[in-house]
């Protein structure tokens, strides 16, 4: 009777070890389970870096276009081009703002680094800030210069019947 006490306490032993296994098991997967998100998200963070790294490599330290990149930046959201050259310490002037409006619309229009989310005014991509499309086109209007009437289908055949070439005053 002793030798089947012993089983059951060994039996009892081994199923407690088991059921340990499973518990270390379940907390191994759960780990791996964290490490690999960790490493996902630092990968995130060095892609991150990396664009804004590649950004400020993009633009010449202390150019007009990086102070208009640092001041959008600081205030959060698009800013005019009267705003940005104030805040630049600079007169706004025809010369003035046509000059950084002309550097800036030519990232916007490689969609790279600004938008133009109203006229004259600019944002920044990595901020969300979109670019109204019909800002950035340089094509008019579909139809534009056109008459929604030909002028010759406008006349009737019988406007042209009665007119020889003979009777022409010129």
């Amino acid at each position: 009777m002793e030798a089947v006490s012993e089983r059951k306490t060994i039996e009892r032993e081994l199923h407690r070890k088991q059921r340990e296994i499973v518990g270390l098991e379940t907390k191994l997967q759960n780990a791996k389970v964290y490490v690999t998100a960790l490493q996902k998200v630092l990968k995130l963070l060095d892609h991150a870096s990396e664009d804004v790294d590649q950004t400020d490599a993009k633009l010449r330290e202390g150019s007009a276009v990086a102070q208009a990149r640092v001041i959008i930046l600081n205030k959060e959201f698009p800013v005019h081009i009267d705003d940005l050259l104030i805040n630049m310490g600079k007169k706004v002037t025809r010369d003035s703002k046509a000059s950084l409006a002309s550097s800036l619309a030519a990232y916007v229009r490689r969609n790279e680094i600004f938008s133009r989310p109203a006229p004259n005014t600019f944002g920044l991509i990595e901020l969300g800030h979109h670019t109204v499309e019909s800002d950035i086109e340089d094509e008019p209007v579909a139809g534009f210069g056109r008459d929604a009437v030909s002028p010759i289908s406008s006349f009737g055949s019988a406007d042209f019947e009665e007119f020889d070439a003979d009777d022409d005053p010129l």
